[in-house]
């Protein structure tokens, strides 16, 4: 298929790449020409504004974007929505609010075009891992894109089967959704990233309770200096716990076992307020994903080593350096 992409940053340049391996086309912009012309050079076609990339699009167009989620992707969408025609498609793949995200499909609907919400875990990683994709969307337009989003899954790799899944269909072994209309995509990934905040916060702390096995303030015979590097290594090979934010934090330990290039300040991205702003709104009790936001909070004011673990993690899979 032919695609545009707006965004060339950390995801949406090596989903341009993953998606060029795959056989399709790619149209790109960003802010950065310099970014255009990288991916240029890799096969892509470069485009100077807006207008040149909807200009080099055969109709009807699908233009993903991936630009930071509030006033950036409203700007680009409603610039973008007036280049575009009755029929195009506008696809936001960054962490989007669901409530906006059913807004704006209501209001490109009266201008005839589609809205499509993509979900997006994979962080730097997705080129050679892929993405794992929660897609919300009208049902002919996620079928119609199916293509597209096959080539960014990860596919059913060399993960073994669930048992019990014989009999089922659909795509969500590739490792994509369609999750049911505008809005839902971007639903079910801030629930992802909600989960994501409790199991990084309880890797954090008992990686901290580790690091200070030898504290004075414990019985000097109970007292213990751990290789957390180790350790981390080998709950990673057979152990209950072992995940791939497991795999990224043995990573950190083995190249800085202190983590002393982090400080341990964690910024939230917004999907784990709005997660618990939900719980509140359905009446759930969402304990450990709200005690996970609140330490974020505080770990702007004092740090501990449970934070640079948290640090680390988001450097690894994300990319994210700390402010």
């Amino acid at each position: 298929m032919q695609m545009g992409m707006i965004g060339l940053g950390r995801m949406g340049a090596n989903m341009v790449r993953r998606l060029m391996r795959g056989g399709h086309q790619c149209v790109v912009f960003d802010m950065n020409p310099e970014a255009v012309e990288q991916l240029a050079d890799e096969g892509a076609v470069g485009a100077e504004s807006l207008e040149d990339l909807a200009a080099k699009l055969t109709p009807p167009r699908a233009v993903w974007m991936m630009v930071p989620c509030g006033d950036p992707t409203e700007v680009t969408l409603n610039a973008l929505a007036g280049v575009l025609a009755a029929g195009d498609t506008i696809i936001d793949g960054g962490n989007s609010f669901y409530k906006d995200d059913v807004r704006r499909a209501r209001l490109l609907a009266t201008h005839k075009l589609h809205y499509v919400d993509v979900g997006t875990s994979g962080g730097v990683w997705g080129l050679e891992r892929g993405y794992c994709l929660m897609i919300g969307a009208e049902q002919r337009i996620a079928e119609h894109l199916d293509p597209l989003f096959k080539t960014l899954a990860p596919g059913r790799g060399d993960i073994a089967r669930t048992p019990g899944r014989g009999h089922l269909s659909g795509t969500a072994e590739e490792g994509y959704l369609h999750c049911g209309p505008p809005g839902a995509g971007h639903f079910v990934k801030m629930i992802h990233n909600g989960i994501e905040y409790g199991i990084m916060q309880a890797y954090a702390e008992g990686f901290d309770i580790l690091k200070n096995a030898d504290s004075q303030e414990r019985k000097e015979e109970h007292r213990f200096h751990m290789n957390l590097a180790d350790i981390s290594e080998v709950w990673r090979r057979g152990s209950v716990i072992g995940s791939w934010l497991l795999d990224l934090i043995a990573i950190s330990l083995a190249e800085s076992p202190e983590l002393e290039e982090f400080t341990g300040h964690v910024p939230d991205s917004g999907e784990g307020r709005w997660t618990v702003e939900t719980a509140v709104e359905s009446a759930v009790p969402a304990d450990v994903l709200t005690a996970a936001l609140y330490t974020r909070f505080r770990s702007r004011q004092s740090h501990t080593f449970a934070e640079k673990i948290l640090s680390a993690m988001r450097k690894q899979f994300g990319g994210h350096s700390e402010k």
